[in-house]
């Protein structure tokens, strides 16, 4: 996605053409959405909101790195009103750069846990950073937290995403918060020694190279994990039936959460609009579909989950670490996977 902002006519040209003019929105029942949601079947969170409100959402989607740059350069002639991204860092990111504006909403802090939510920006779903180890090859107890995996004896095993990727960042991130940055520098190195092949590919790659005997353990997001329990494919039954799952850390801080959410962006032209959004977000239906349409888990305490999958991981202790302090240490832990060569 290209940045599209300059203060010329000709762009603001563009841009009025791509959602009108700031006097046609003030009258139209509107809600311009900047995403970096790429799920097909988020249409149906959208419909939802417009069926409740009458409220049209007009949606532009991108990477989330460009898509802050084009809010930010976009400045107070952006006509986006909420920015819906993954990755608790980038949503960081977006605060430092003064993009969203302070949110006041009894309902947002009654329904989102303190540690899910800043004072501009809140989550609506989460996915856990899970270890998937191959049956017969690597016992589960073998891998019961994090730091197994750069265990020597695991030399040669390991398959792992790049590590300059959002959830690997987020990971280590947490591993400085809570470890510090002498044994989270340990821990890259122990992982890069332990590399079966170069990272790359995503979670459903490593999922499948464990699976195939590429390697013998990895980690992914449950989300991936889930669409595969709940495929209709063979090879993704076979895949599944080949690995086993073991949720990190829960004789400690318990296993990492990164999460979607979003916020009200400072020059959003529908404010209001824009708080009937997140407020939707945090609602029994919207915190429904996340589990059952896209096999993420609720923010919401107490929500009933009908997703089979979701239902077959069963309960485990998740990491409290309020995750808008990982972008404190994001830098770090791209500095030390650079030193370390986890490319």
């Amino acid at each position: 996605m290209k940045v599209l902002f300059s203060r010329s006519l000709l762009t603001l040209a563009v841009v009025a053409a791509a959602f009108g003019s700031s006097v046609s929105q003030a009258e139209e029942k509107v809600l311009n959405l900047y995403s970096a949601r790429h799920y097909q079947t988020d249409e149906a969170l959208y419909q939802g909101f417009t069926e409740q409100t009458g409220i049209t959402i007009k949606r532009i989607e991108g990477k989330e790195d460009e898509l802050l740059e084009r809010i930010r350069n976009e400045g107070a002639y952006s006509p986006a009103d909420i920015l819906l991204t993954v990755d608790a860092a980038r949503l960081s990111a977006a605060h430092e750069l003064g993009l969203f504006a302070p949110v006041s909403s009894p309902l947002l802090e009654a329904r989102i846990p303190a540690n899910l939510r800043t004072v501009d920006w809140f989550s609506f779903s989460t996915r856990a950073r899970v270890i998937v180890y191959a049956k017969g090859v690597v016992k589960p107890e073998e891998v019961q937290t994090y730091g197994d995996l750069a265990n020597p004896r695991l030399k040669g095993k390991v398959c792992s995403r790049s590590g300059s990727h959002p959830y690997n960042l987020s990971l280590m991130a947490s591993i400085i918060a809570h470890q510090g940055e002498a044994k989270a520098e340990q821990w890259a190195k122990g992982m890069v020694a332990n590399f079966a092949r170069a990272p790359k590919g995503g979670d459903t790659d490593q999922i499948r190279a464990v699976a195939a005997g590429e390697c013998a353990v990895a980690v992914a997001n449950t989300y991936y994990l889930a669409r595969l329990m709940r495929s209709d494919k063979p090879e993704d039954r076979t895949t599944m039936d080949k690995i086993g799952i073991v949720w990190p850390d829960q004789q400690s801080y318990g296993a990492h959460i990164n999460v979607s959410g979003g916020g009200v962006l400072k020059h959003a032209p529908h404010k209001e609009a824009a708080l009937k959004f997140l407020e939707y977000l945090a609602s029994d239906q919207a915190q429904r579909y996340f589990a059952d349409g896209n096999n993420e888990w609720p923010v919401v305490v107490g929500m009933k989950i009908d997703n089979p999958a979701l239902i077959a991981l069963g309960k485990f202790k998740a990491d409290s670490l309020p995750v808008g302090s990982l972008a404190m240490y994001r830098a770090k832990a791209q500095m030390i996977f650079d030193q370390v060569g986890y490319r």
